[in-house]
């Protein structure tokens, strides 16, 4: 039995959102799109698309944003428009920044622009590591919040000290915002308050709002225009984009509300796990609905323990497990959404005894 099978076979599982069939999402969108007589795009031309634009620009403080296909196509088209307009092609990125980790070197080999890895791999960076740098840089980008470190944050001085520094450096200062909206609980401010200072910010409309693809570009309104123009030379201009705005759309303002509750679910979280010291947490206080666990297990023996619980208890405990840095130990991640927030307490708690009694046995 693959991966897939046996968490579909579980009654409980714990990270992340509920995933309706496709049945089920394509009923949903109909019936949205029959209550709001919605009509196609036409190459990204039509009143539900501008608007949803509009609605993600006023968001989050910005003059405009354009729908992109995918959240790497958005990133890198930015990135490549802020280098050509401060006349140096070294952008600035964290070591484990989704470009360099998971985009198979796109931004070199198509020829976009220079990354330059500043700041250590297991925290956030600093305006001192922007400060290190000998080199004119053309932009800066900021996760927010960065994933690969369990969601971690700056801290707010911390962010407006690098925005006061590109600011007055003339580096463009872009947001990988894949998951802003969960950002926004852990710092409790406002939305334009955090993207102020940031020349352009790219959410995803997928991640956290559990739409089926695709990504917003927000920014001054010639920036966004000419990265529209790039996204169609890279062959992003699909002819109807209705299925990914409506898939978002239907269901955005919901999502965001329950931001507030899937942080106020993690921090309920971080104390039950203090009755587990077996397993370490990262970062040490919520920033984010999300966090990572680090087990004192190998990757292989975590994976059998999560198919162990599967099978004989119904319960999927997390998806991948990755390597550590110590040897014998293993990291997984959870996401906080419907799942752990709908939970009952008593079902949570028995389920990491599950995993704390299995990673006990020889």
């Amino acid at each position: 039995m693959n991966e897939l099978e046996l968490r579909q076979r579980c009654h409980t599982i714990l990270p992340g959102h509920r995933q309706p069939t496709p049945a089920a999402t394509f009923a949903a969108m109909a019936a949205w799109c029959e209550a709001n007589d919605i009509a196609h795009d036409t190459y990204g031309e039509g009143a539900l698309i501008e608007q949803f634009e509009h609605k993600v620009a006023s968001l989050l403080g910005f003059e405009a944003a354009v729908f992109c296909i995918t959240g790497t196509m958005t990133q890198v088209t930015a990135l490549r428009l802020a280098c050509q307009d401060r006349g140096s092609r070294l952008v600035a990125l964290h070591p484990t920044s989704h470009i360099l980790r998971h985009e198979r070197g796109n931004h070199e080999l198509l020829e976009h622009f220079k990354g330059l890895m500043i700041g250590d791999p297991h925290r956030p960076w600093t305006v001192d590591d922007l400060r290190a740098v000998p080199d004119a840089l053309g932009a800066a980008q900021v996760e927010l919040p960065m994933r690969e470190i369990g969601g971690q944050c700056p801290s707010w001085d911390d962010l407006n000290d690098i925005k006061r520094h590109c600011r007055d450096n003339n580096i463009h200062l872009h947001m990988d915002g894949a998951r802003l909206w969960e950002a926004q609980a852990g710092f409790d401010q406002p939305l334009p308050a955090i993207c102020d200072g940031f020349d352009s910010v790219y959410v995803s409309l997928y991640k956290g709002i559990g739409g089926l693809g695709g990504a917003m570009l927000a920014g001054s309104r010639p920036f966004v225009e000419r990265a529209r123009a790039w996204f169609h030379r890279q062959g992003g201009n699909i002819v109807h984009r209705t299925p990914y705005v409506v898939a978002a759309a239907m269901q955005f303002d919901a999502r965001l509300a329950a931001m507030p509750r899937y942080f106020a679910r993690t921090q309920w979280l971080y104390a039950l796990l203090r009755d587990f010291p077996s397993i370490a947490v990262n970062p040490a206080q919520p920033q984010a609905n999300m966090l990572h666990l680090h087990l004192p297990v190998s990757r292989e023996r975590a994976i059998a323990i999560r198919n162990q619980v599967a099978e004989e208890h119904g319960i999927w405990l997390f998806g991948r497990a990755g390597h550590a840095a110590l040897p014998g130990r293993s990291v997984v991640e959870w996401y906080v959404g419907d799942q752990l927030l709908e939970l009952p307490d008593d079902t949570v708690r028995h389920a990491l005894s599950l995993l704390d009694q299995s990673m006990r046995r020889p």
